[in-house]
């Protein structure tokens, strides 16, 4: 499609020899860097200098006026400013939806993920899973040691839940110790066992927060696990609800795992059905 777009300007710029239909060269030059970032930009940027070469064959003898070097700058110079504003628009995207705390998505970004995830799930038919984890006793470290402590154990939490899910895994923090990790793919079995991995990491964990250290087991967490084969079996309300019910439903069916885990004391996994 942009190689197609040059050579049509080329066709055009050969045909006619004017300036006005030269500057055309710019619309496949920013349609590349928009699509494919910095790359995409200086190859079709070096290819406009290439064709408007081959299109005015004075040029090729080097015979340049001010307004041809202007027009070749140009052609970087554009394909170079969109490549920047497209990537500068990708981290201020990727600010909105991450939490400052942790690194993790924020409510927003996870539930724009989470999505595409049941989306996927329903249209393939592979599992999902989503795991509700609570950093137990907060509020007494909070009490105790001060909120900052609490901050630095949240964030070691957020840290840990990262290092040990799977590569497609991606986690939010929802509340003030509370997160959410979707497991797209993941059966119940093997949502459980990373459940598990993740208990084990936090528990062994020896953390410092607000420069004191703490020795391994200070820090637990409870999980509630669920998963969905990618039906409606299990969800509430319609026969065939949207994305954004089934997201919502599993995680109400991990929450209330996750409320039967900690009753069942500190540090506790607990697998349902979905």
């Amino acid at each position: 499609m942009i190689g197609g777009g040059l050579l049509a300007v080329f066709q055009i710029d050969w045909a006619t020899g004017s300036a006005p239909f030269q500057h055309l060269y710019y619309m496949p030059v920013i349609v590349a860097a928009l699509r494919f970032g910095r790359r995409g930009a200086w190859v079709s940027a070096l290819s406009a200098v290439v064709l408007y070469h081959l299109a005015n064959p004075s040029l090729l003898l080097l015979a340049h006026e001010r307004s041809d070097v202007v027009q070749i700058v140009g052609f970087f110079g554009v394909g170079a400013v969109t490549a920047w504003l497209k990537e500068d628009a990708r981290h201020q995207e990727a600010i909105a939806g991450t939490d400052d705390l942790t690194g993790r998505h924020n409510l927003r970004g996870f539930e724009h993920r989470l999505r595409s995830a049941v989306r996927d799930a329903r249209e393939t038919g592979r599992p999902l899973s989503l795991l509700v984890a609570d950093l137990d006793g907060l509020k007494a470290l909070n009490d105790v040691h001060g909120h900052l402590a609490g901050a630095e154990a949240v964030r070691t939490v957020g840290h840990t839940i990262a290092a040990h899910v799977p590569p497609k895994a991606f986690a939010c923090r929802y509340g003030g110790d509370e997160f959410v990790i979707a497991l797209p793919g993941q059966p119940a079995s093997v949502a459980g066992d990373t459940a598990c991995a993740i208990l084990r990491a936090v528990w062994t964990t020896a953390p410092t927060l607000a420069g004191i250290a703490f020795p391994p087991g200070s820090l637990s967490v409870s999980i509630g696990v669920v998963s969905w084969c990618g039906d409606s079996t299990g969800l509430p309300g319609e026969a065939n609800p949207d994305d954004v019910l089934v997201g919502e439903a599993l995680f109400r069916a991990a929450d209330a795992a996750l409320y039967q885990a900690e009753r069942a004391g500190r540090g506790s996994v607990s697998v349902a059905s979905g």
